[in-house]
């Protein structure tokens, strides 16, 4: 009975949650979370306490999980209690940790070049020219269609993205030329009875699915290796570099929100803590001081010297 308990609720929070329309990341998560709450349980959710809340983020917190794990797992053990269930009694209950804030980690552009130049295929170079060139996330990167490369105007337009918004981001004559060569290479056996404009540009192994993020990272690391980069890289770094580097070069800031689709411009300016160039340019007060100081004038009445 236990087991039919448990399913009618995922299938009532699947429902609340297709409801209010949260992507398939965000559903796989909040279930994973509540599966790992009933597991520690032994028992069905529905019937847990205050008490049983209080257990759990104990045990959360002695495993020695990350605070950013143990945000996301109790956000969706807070779904299940707040909108499933309604019970507000266990919401007060659950507590978010301040996560460490941290500074993107990026690659300077002499890194970035040489990533770029050993990509091992004409499609590794286009998919991590895409991620540095214009920005993109790994999954944007992925789910890019014909209809989105506007070659008129210069630009990609990015649909449905992070947060359900769409932007534009530079499409660069170089970035273009890598398409249009993949697109000569690109494997047609999915593109039967699809509309040309419908078509993904890097298809999957599955009809109508693109790659996925995981083959993606995958080229990402092997070009990283052969570039002789020691840094503890992922394929996120891309777009890290990409916002510092626009950054360093004059970029105005509000220009790279933008691109980044960033809601907030304190999301965006993260960056300038590691826009290592415009750091370096900046005078330290240490060498104020060691310069030397033009001596003054005894009388302030007379002519400056010629």
């Amino acid at each position: 009975m236990s087991t039919e308990v448990v399913s009618a609720l995922r299938q009532r929070m699947i429902e609340d949650m297709n409801a209010r329309k949260l992507g398939a990341h965000s559903q796989r998560s909040h279930i994973y979370s509540c599966k790992r709450f009933a597991a520690f349980l032994k028992r069905a959710p529905d019937t847990a306490t205050p008490d049983d809340i209080r257990r759990f983020q104990l045990h959360l917190a002695e495993t020695g999980m990350s605070i950013c794990n143990r945000n996301r797992i109790m956000t969706g053990v807070k779904f299940l209690f707040r909108v499933t269930l309604r019970r507000l009694d266990l919401v007060a209950e659950i507590y978010h940790l301040r996560e460490p804030q941290k500074i993107p980690l990026v690659m300077s552009p002499d890194e970035t070049k040489r990533l770029l130049a050993v990509a091992s295929s004409l499609k590794a170079r286009i998919l991590l020219g895409l991620g540095y060139g214009c920005g993109l996330r790994a999954s944007e990167v992925v789910r890019l269609k014909v209809k989105h490369i506007d070659s008129a105007q210069k630009i990609i337009r990015i649909e449905q993205s992070k947060g359900r918004k769409d932007r534009n981001v530079m499409l660069s004559a170089e970035t273009l030329d890598l398409l249009r060569q993949w697109w000569k290479a690109r494997p047609t056996r999915w593109d039967a009875g699809v509309p040309p404009e419908e078509r993904l540009l890097f298809p999957g192994r599955k009809p109508g699915k693109p790659m996925t993020t995981r083959q993606l990272s995958r080229l990402f690391h092997e070009a990283a290796d052969a570039a002789g980069i020691r840094k503890e890289v992922s394929l996120h770094v891309l777009r890290h570099s990409f916002a510092t580097h626009l950054l360093e070069r004059g970029t105005d800031i509000r220009i790279i929100q933008a691109l980044l689709g960033h809601d907030k411009l304190d999301t965006t300016a993260r960056y300038t803590r590691v826009a290592t160039g415009m750091i370096a340019r900046i005078e330290s007060p240490l060498d104020l001081l060691s310069r030397p100081r033009n001596k003054p004038r005894k009388n302030r009445k007379d002519p400056p010297p010629a």
